[in-house]
């Protein structure tokens, strides 16, 4: 476990924080640093916990998996934050399924050149992602309009500003208190 906070181990944990422990495991039966370093407030790990699940892994999104996984990775890239980019790119190029495709779209987001891999929609939401995460004060209703002409529909819309917003706040609490993958199965499939 790796973290500037103390992070309660699963020994030390007490009846009620183990109970919420259980109840955050990844599919590999782990508890992710990112959601131990709430342990000294097992509350915002629930939230955390529900916020994070809804966000990305509602079967009720239209949004496809490997997108969901590839705008966050782009958030995380943005705003430097190694621990998500390595759990939520392991995952978009699991769901990708396809080396170089996965490594066009990587070099891509982290060149941000964009329009080299990326066209229509999957391009609009990437920007729509790096504008609200650089400059959240300056979005205006147009940049909701674009989205909408090129076909989105305001609940793909709705879907993706979750997302970013999601990784703007995950990657604030991961940065700001040094949480690291040490100790961590990296990304979330088996």
């Amino acid at each position: 476990m790796s973290a500037w906070i103390e992070m309660v181990t699963d020994e030390e944990a007490s009846e009620k924080l183990t109970k919420v422990l259980n109840s955050v495991k990844t599919p590999h039966g782990t508890v992710d640093n990112v959601m131990r370093v709430h342990s000294l407030r097992p509350s915002t790990m629930k939230g955390h916990y529900k916020l994070y699940k809804s966000v990305l892994h509602d079967e009720e999104n239209f949004i496809p998996p490997w997108l969901q996984e590839t705008i966050s990775s782009y958030v995380s890239i943005i705003n430097n934050c190694e621990y998500s980019f390595a759990n939520h790119w392991k995952n978009a190029k699991d769901l990708i399924n396809d080396e170089i495709k996965s490594n066009k779209i990587e070099k891509a987001l982290k060149t941000k050149n964009l329009d080299k891999y990326f066209s229509g929609k999957e391009l609009a939401l990437l920007n729509y992602a790096e504008k609200l995460t650089v400059n959240p004060g300056k979005m205006l209703k147009v940049d909701v309009i674009k989205l909408q002409r090129l076909g989105l529909t305001d609940g793909e819309i709705l879907e993706a500003n979750q997302i970013i917003c999601y990784f703007n706040y995950v990657n604030r609490t991961i940065n700001g208190l040094g949480v690291t993958t040490k100790g961590d199965t990296v990304g979330y499939y088996k």
